[in-house]
């Protein structure tokens, strides 16, 4: 199972952090690879609150994602649902951890690609490590600068 892991600190509170970065209907202004987020439904209980949405790209494809937010562990747990391609799973976990200066922030995806996707592994792996950090870095300016 290949498996992408990478941290950020970013200089902000963890509550604060946790609460942007989850807020399905900013992903749009956070995010560089998302032109529409829609939240279908979401229902918090206690510490944990449950969304499914839709997120669309620039290129107009579409994905529905389920994700369930542990408020007091600070933890995001998500998995891409339909379609999964070129997944045959997606399987992430969020973590926020308060440090010296502010939050480290750590994305962990576990996946698998699906048979018919053309694009080796090794390249796969490469673009994804390099977005995420991209991602993480543009999340982390605009936070601190305060642009979200």
């Amino acid at each position: 199972m290949p498996r992408i892991e990478n941290s950020i600190d970013i200089n902000a509170d963890a509550h604060r952090v946790f609460d942007i970065t989850n807020d399905i209907a900013r992903w749009p202004k956070i995010f560089n690879e998302y032109s529409a987020a829609t939240v279908i439904s979401q229902e918090r209980e206690g510490r944990y609150t449950e969304i499914v949405f839709e997120l669309t790209n620039p290129e107009g494809s579409s994905w529905r994602s389920w994700r369930l937010l542990d408020h007091r562990e600070l933890t995001a747990i998500a998995e891409r649902r339909d379609p999964r391609y070129p997944f045959e799973y997606m399987h992430l976990r969020w973590t926020y951890e308060p440090v010296p200066g502010g939050t480290r922030m750590t994305w962990v995806q576990d996946f698998e690609l699906d048979d018919t996707f053309d694009v080796p592994l090794p390249t796969v792996l490469e673009r994804m490590v390099a977005h995420t950090r991209q991602n993480q870095d543009a999340i982390r300016d605009k936070i601190e600068s305060g642009a979200v």
